[in-house]
């Protein structure tokens, strides 16, 4: 078994994977609790507690997640650069996380009516974490080889299933075994106990996985880093171009995880503004946790059966019929059912493009590709939180917000359909190759 440059024992490598492997656990409190479970009811509870409509809630909702989406995508390009010319991926992400980590606790004091404050400290907290998912991402390629990297990455996101459920059950224990005046307090310690967890399980990352080495650039030594950021960006983004297979991916990938992203930020308000109870929304996406651990790992290993390609169709299609579906909910067994459609296919599709797009990038551009690679998909990924929000506010309703996402699956299957995998990895390996670094094993 080849090692990464970066290790000298397997030992080294396999604590290394377990290190990477365990931020996923860590962050995915985020993605469960805050920004798909807990925090979505309680804002709407809390906005439509001050006065406002239940469609607006959810309206607002999804213009919050517009914001800190922007937010993002302008900031991680900037701190990409400064990153690549002076090293230390490992210590942006801390800062992100750090970021994300302040930005959730600081939920614990938002109280009815405190709909803006709530928005505020999420857009916090959603730029900590995805910040922080540039650079963990970049990380995926030098930790492991090109052979192992669908495994390991839908092992993350399996971790990241289980971290989350956990957490998320312990929290939803909490809220449902409250009393009535109680369920308040215990909602709002229901986000410290996130930020705890997230900055606890960070540990393992920050002992085991060694920094990847940094080749500073002579054309932006002493450059602003605004301006190095997005011209390298732009740089980046017209060297890409050249790898015929992986920009027809990436602009796949932009289409088809801009609709994944929307159903994971606002299945849950939606929910609550059709009128599904507390108890089976929140019980909902607990359960999307646990089926959906054996449903990630198995696709890494469908993965080798019927490739990668395959099986993010698979889960494309699978997204279509529940953004369908999702527009004649009406009893809560419908949220039921389709929560177990979407704990199919979320990690699965998610750590396929993830692995994809690493086979299809050369290591000697890894960390350049994948910067670029989470960064274009934060700016492709506001398109459809703001198309969510705008027609809710339009018909006074989100039905059609739901099915409307229906484009983005249908669309990034056509695109997907165009690349030709094996000729991308072709080109990846040759270039590699060329700059003297070792075939896969």
């Amino acid at each position: 078994m080849s090692l990464p440059p970066l290790f000298r024992t397997l030992a080294e490598k396999r604590k290394a994977i377990f290190g990477w492997v365990m931020y996923d656990w860590a962050n995915s409190a985020f993605a469960t609790t805050i920004m798909a479970a807990v925090l979505p009811v309680y804002y709407h509870k809390i906005a439509t507690a001050g006065g406002l409509p239940g469609y607006k809630a959810t309206s607002l909702w999804g213009y919050t997640a517009f914001v800190a989406l922007v937010i993002v995508a302008v900031l991680s390009p900037i701190l990409g650069a400064i990153a690549d010319q002076r090293g230390g991926k490992k210590k942006f992400l801390t800062v992100f996380a750090l970021l994300g980590i302040l930005g959730t606790a600081l939920l614990y004091f938002v109280y009815t009516g405190d709909w803006l404050r709530a928005s505020l400290f999420y857009i916090l907290g959603n730029v900590g974490f995805a910040g922080a998912n540039v650079f963990y991402d970049s990380l995926l390629p030098h930790i492991t080889t090109p052979d192992e990297v669908d495994v390991v990455s839908t092992w993350g996101y399996a971790a990241g299933y289980l971290g989350g459920g956990l957490l998320l059950a312990v929290n939803l224990a909490m809220i449902m075994l409250a009393p009535d005046e109680q369920v308040g307090l215990m909602t709002r310690l229901s986000f410290v106990t996130v930020a705890v967890w997230w900055l606890l399980f960070t540990i393992p990352l920050w002992k085991w996985v060694p920094e990847p080495p940094h080749v500073p650039r002579p054309d932006l030594a002493g450059v602003n880093p605004v301006r190095a950021g997005f011209a390298q960006l732009a740089e980046t983004f017209r060297h890409i171009r050249r790898y015929g297979e992986l920009f027809k991916f990436l602009i796949a990938f932009w289409l088809y995880n801009d609709g994944i992203s929307t159903i994971i930020k606002m299945a849950t308000i939606y929910g609550k503004e059709i009128g599904i109870g507390d108890t089976d929304l929140i019980g909902t996406l607990l359960m999307v946790q646990f089926v959906g651990i054996p449903f990630s790992i198995a696709f890494g290993y469908l993965a080798k059966r019927i490739g990668a390609k395959r099986g993010i169709y698979l889960a494309l299609a699978v997204y279509t019929l529940i953004a369908l579906g999702g527009y004649f909910m009406r009893e809560a067994w419908h949220f039921w059912a389709l929560g177990v459609g979407v704990a199919t296919v979320q990690g699965g599709s998610q750590a396929l493009s993830r692995s994809l797009f690493s086979r299809l990038t050369p290591k000697s551009r890894s960390s350049e590709f994948f910067g670029f690679f989470s960064v274009s998909a934060k700016f492709a990924g506001i398109v459809g939180p703001l198309l969510f929000a705008v027609l809710s506010d339009l018909f006074q309703n989100s039905r059609l917000s739901i099915v409307a996402l229906v484009v983005f699956f249908i669309g990034g299957m056509v695109l997907l359909s165009r690349v030709d995998v094996d000729k991308g990895i072709a080109v990846a390996e040759a270039e590699d190759a060329e700059a003297g670094l070792p075939a896969a094993a």
